[in-house]
């Protein structure tokens, strides 16, 4: 694996999973793996969990890890060829790429969507371009369309948490203040396929993902027919794909609630609007699996870390 740029970067997913229990298990066996190697974690967005617990994976493999928020701390970066840069930005992706490289063994890069301009988002501009001028790895720790981190602790969480061979997985759109990304939803939905789930979507009408993502996946647009004999409940929020990054709906009849939900798992990759997405009286239960969640940030993470420093 030369980059891990998406959920399609992981070939088996089970033996992923597998080798991530034995990292949890023991996260400092391979610490001499990552010594004198430095990871630059380059971040365009805000981040909490994905910052904190990349670092953390960074550390417990011996490597040192150097953090940027790109957005306020560097020149402001040009993307596209052939500009005549006389504008905002000082300097080209070209050279930003080639001299971080030469600074981190591996690059690892957040960026979020504009959610304005579908085709430059879905051409993952930003993601796509440290591929081709870095001369290192590249991690996305999100992209325009994708959480490939996420999507993995996802799949390892579902597993250590699964009381049936085959689980019934619903992923639940639920309503938000703002317009949010598509990445979590689709980096879930692309891990769920390649996972032996029982696997649905809900969401209300207009709110349908990519469907060249969600392939022939069932698509509800009655929540409490989606829950029905679920074992897990993940929710998120998406703006709308059909009328690109708008917030049409604001139902707060879906959000999530233990009434809904029953004996079913609750997941969310957080943060969360309490009382907006999901009330208390389902995260402050046994019902909830978020801490799990951010625990196994750290884990994923370390895994892809250690594939790719293997391969060095």
């Amino acid at each position: 694996m030369k980059h891990y740029t998406s959920i399609h970067d992981i070939e088996d997913i089970n033996s992923w999973i597998d080798e991530a229990k034995t990292l949890k298990a023991n996260p400092l066996k391979h610490i001499e793996l990552g010594k004198n190697k430095t990871l630059g974690l380059l971040f365009f967005n805000s981040s909490l969990r994905t910052r904190l617990s990349t670092q953390k994976a960074a550390l417990n493999l011996g490597m040192n890890p150097i953090v940027m928020n790109v957005s306020g701390d560097a020149w402001g970066l040009e993307f596209e060829d052939g500009t005549v840069m006389n504008g905002n930005t000082a300097e080209h992706i070209k050279e930003a790429a080639a001299v971080v490289s030469q600074y981190c063994d591996i690059i690892a890069v957040r960026a979020f969507p504009s959610l304005t301009d579908k085709s430059k988002d879905e051409s993952e501009q930003v993601i796509n371009a440290f591929k081709t001028y870095a001369s290192v790895p590249i991690v996305n720790m999100e992209s325009a369309t994708g959480h490939p981190l996420q999507g993995l602790t996802d799949a390892l969480t579902i597993s250590e948490h699964a009381k049936v061979s085959k689980p019934k997985v619903v992923l639940s759109w639920a309503p938000h203040t703002k317009a949010l990304p598509h990445a979590v939803a689709n980096s879930f939905v692309q891990a769920m396929h390649k996972m032996d789930v029982e696997f649905v979507i809900a969401n209300p009408e207009g709110y349908n993902l990519n469907p060249e993502i969600t392939g022939d996946t069932p698509i509800y647009h009655n929540q409490e027919e989606a829950f029905k004999n679920a074992d897990f409940v993940y929710t998120k929020n998406w703006s709308s794909y059909e009328d690109y990054g708008k917030v049409n709906n604001t139902d707060p009849n879906w959000m999530i609630t233990k009434d809904k939900i029953g004996d079913a798992k609750f997941m969310h990759c957080l943060p969360v609007r309490r009382n907006v997405v999901v009330e208390d009286a389902v995260l402050d239960t046994d019902s909830s699996l978020v801490i799990q969640q951010a625990n196994n940030r750290t884990y994923a993470a370390q895994l892809v870390l250690k594939k790719l420093l293997e391969n060095l």
